[in-house]
């Protein structure tokens, strides 16, 4: 079986390029963002294969704005994508999951049209075992696109279907890119010998249904009744069941394995997490688009989570994402209308 699934060879500078083509009044602003972003990704995928040797494994003493000990690659992450976003005249203001406000430009740097708001190292549990581990990143457009002054709060708290760009890096046994521009999904992988990402596969498409559920079924104990139901519906030994269980623990990576081979992730509510656990705008928004973007569903349960007006730069919310028909019979069960 090939690895590659496209028709030619586009590094991802080029890809960015191209497209463009279909913003006739393009800058080139934009490019040159992506270029940045795409130079602090490589950055911290060298360190993450490095990191037992540079002593960057293991806990710091600080916490973050969740209460949770923040991981030394953690903050090593998101010092790296600040500085390499910071100065570039591309963004007005930057928001961060390990950050408790939002990260304003410096002063003496000129201020652009554009918001990013991004997880630096998402499965940051998973950091000190050498499993798959990522980056979450989210683009908007500034309120005023006419401004030239630091950008706000306002700026950050955009619904998700305003995102002009979202895209994920795994860092696994290879380094993966996932990006959406809003014109379909594309994959990158990096290649370290020639240091760069080229497409390996393009345009992708999610089936329909899948054959695998994704949820940490440790909480099955917390969560509603309905949510009981659907996870007990998938094991059962009936036409089409039962699901199997593949949960790794950091949502890019499930939510890859996802887009891949279809089937649902779910972070449901639950009694110690009543309004969900993922953030809104460094996680599910981001991710929502890029399923959505290769024909899959990602609600609330109930509402189109792209569709959520956010209030709080940390907000949470609960998670159902992939195939389309799976995430519909997911919502019946949690709504109560299975029966």
């Amino acid at each position: 079986m090939s690895f590659l699934r496209v028709s030619r060879l586009v590094t991802i500078e080029r890809h960015i390029a191209e497209e463009q083509e279909f913003h006739p009044s393009a800058t080139g602003e934009y490019s040159r963002l992506l270029r940045d972003l795409t130079l602090a990704l490589r950055i911290i995928a060298r360190d993450v294969r490095r990191a037992g040797l540079n002593d960057v494994l293991g806990i710091t003493d600080s916490m973050n704005v969740h209460g949770e000990t923040v991981k030394k690659l953690d903050e090593f992450a998101n010092e790296v994508i600040f500085r390499a976003m910071d100065h570039g005249g591309h963004l007005c203001v930057m928001a961060s999951e390990e950050s408790e406000g939002i990260i304003k430009i410096p002063d003496e740097y000129a201020k652009g049209k554009y918001v990013l708001l991004f997880d630096p190292l998402d499965g940051s549990s998973n950091i000190d075992v050498n499993t798959t581990i990522g980056t979450i990143f989210s683009i908007y457009r500034r309120l005023d696109p006419q401004s030239t002054e630091d950008g706000d709060e306002r700026d950050v708290l955009q619904p998700g279907y305003k995102q002009v760009a979202a895209g994920y890096a795994c860092y696994g046994s290879a380094t993966t890119l996932v990006y959406t521009s809003g014109h379909g999904v594309d994959v990158f992988t990096y290649d370290q010998t020639i240091g760069d990402f080229l497409l390996t596969h393009e345009k992708v498409r999610m089936p329909k249904q899948g054959k695998i559920y994704s949820v940490n079924e440790g909480n099955y104990a917390l969560w509603s009744d309905g949510m009981k139901r659907y996870v007990d519906h998938l094991k059962k030994q009936e036409q089409g069941k039962p699901y199997s269980l593949r949960y790794i623990g950091t949502a890019v990576a499930d939510i890859h394995r996802t887009l891949h081979y279809g089937g649902i992730f779910m972070y449901p509510a639950d009694s110690k997490y009543p309004n969900g656990k993922l953030r809104l705008l460094y996680e599910l928004n981001p991710l929502a688009m890029i399923i959505e973007q290769a024909g899959g569903r990602a609600t609330d349960g109930m509402n189109r989570i792209l569709d959520i007006i956010p209030t709080d730069i940390h907000q949470r919310a609960q998670a159902f994402m992939g195939s389309e028909l799976d995430v519909l019979e997911a919502e019946l069960f949690v709504n109560g209308h299975d029966s």
